[in-house]
Order: C-alpha cells, then sequence, then structure tokens
C-alpha cells in the first residue's frame, strides 16, 4: 500500500501560513468530513483525503502531506499550491508544509472547471462500492497521485457528464472519491448526497 507517500516532484518554499479567513472555511467542512472518518488516518499511521479552494486563476490552498492523523487543523497545516505541472508530474508550493499527495488530482479539476472552486477528496470503502461505475469513475488501472491519473480526469471531464454530477470515482483508489464544486458547501452536499444513498 502506498497512500500517503508523495510521489510527485514537490518544490517546497517554506513561508509562512496561509490566509486565517481560507482556514477557517477550510475547517468547516474538513472538521466534518474527519468527523465521519472521511478524512482521517488509517491504523498503519497513513493518512488519507484532503479539502482544497481555489485561490485565484489555477492556484489552490490544500492541506499539507501527513495532516490525516490530526482531529484539528490550523493555519499551519495548510499550503499554496502556486505552480504545477501535470505531464511532468510536479509542483510548486508555499507554506508552512509540503502538499498533499493529492495535490496533481485537485489542479486537474480546477484546470478542467472554471466554475470549480472547492475539491473534496474522500476515502469510503462503502460509497467507493456503491459508485464504483455508476458514476463518472477512472480506470481501475490508473494509481493515484501520477499524471496518468490527471489525464483520466481530463479524460472524465471530456467524455462524461462529471462537469454536472461533480463528483467521481477514482476506480484505480481504492475508497477514493472526489467532489467539488463552486463552493466547499456545494461540494460538501455533493459528496453527502451519495453518501446517503
Amino acid at each position: 500500500m502506498d497512500e500517503g507517500y508523495i510521489k510527485f516532484n514537490c518544490r517546497w518554499i517554506e513561508a509562512g501560513p496561509v490566509p486565517g479567513h481560507k482556514v477557517d472555511e477550510l475547517n468547516i467542512w474538513r472538521d466534518k468530513l474527519y468527523e465521519m472518518g472521511l478524512i482521517g488516518v488509517y491504523d498503519n499511521g497513513i493518512g488519507y483525503g484532503n479539502i482544497s479552494i481555489r485561490a485565484a486563476g489555477h492556484t489552490f490552498i490544500i492541506t499539507g502531506s501527513a495532516t490525516g492523523a490530526l482531529s484539528r487543523l490550523n493555519e499551519n497545516h495548510y499550503v499554496l499550491v502556486n505552480d504545477y505541472d501535470l505531464l511532468g508530474n510536479s509542483l510548486t508550493c508555499t507554506g508552512p508544509v509540503r502538499a498533499s499527495s493529492e495535490s496533481l488530482s485537485h489542479a486537474a479539476i480546477y484546470e478542467c472547471s472554471a466554475q470549480a472552486n472547492a475539491v473534496i477528496h474522500i476515502h469510503s470503502q462503502a460509497m467507493w462500492d456503491s459508485l464504483i461505475n455508476k458514476i463518472p469513475t477512472t480506470s481501475e488501472e490508473v494509481p493515484f497521485g501520477t499524471p496518468e491519473m490527471a489525464d483520466e480526469i481530463r479524460r472524465l471531464f471530456r467524455d462524461t457528464g462529471v462537469a454536472e454530477t461533480k463528483i467521481l470515482v477514482m476506480g484505480g483508489h481504492r475508497e477514493g472519491i472526489i467532489s467539488f464544486g463552486e463552493t466547499l458547501d456545494e461540494a460538501g452536499r455533493v459528496l453527502l448526497d451519495k453518501s446517503c444513498r
């Protein structure tokens, strides 16, 4: 199992915390998802799940790497992704921590949808089992955190109705589900609506 390990080339510019008001907005949903067990840490200590909001253009603020085990986050647990290269599997981030291992999947969604201003990535075996191949689903052959996953997300935007459903299953990333929306509230509602079915 390679969950929780950064697979991309990360150029980290260590800096002070991201803006507090953005963190407050993120933490409302991060706290809910953590309490539901949709973001957290496995018994082996490897964390899962992450949350982000668009900052400006294609830049975004995302939970830092290895924050899944923490019950509460503050401004020192988030980072700004300034730049990325999906094909080159690399990014540049600025903040007190390194960016999450799923940052490039978030980047692919922001790039594909100008309306997406928030992305949530959770883990749920029950939801994954009930939704796989019933809603837009990436190939089971494609692992998370790779340029191929970014390509798969692009394919879903091109060939399926994911822009309307605003939720997808990561077929090659067991338990992995991503939702997005114009706001964090919309991304969260889309996700919770599917969890209740």
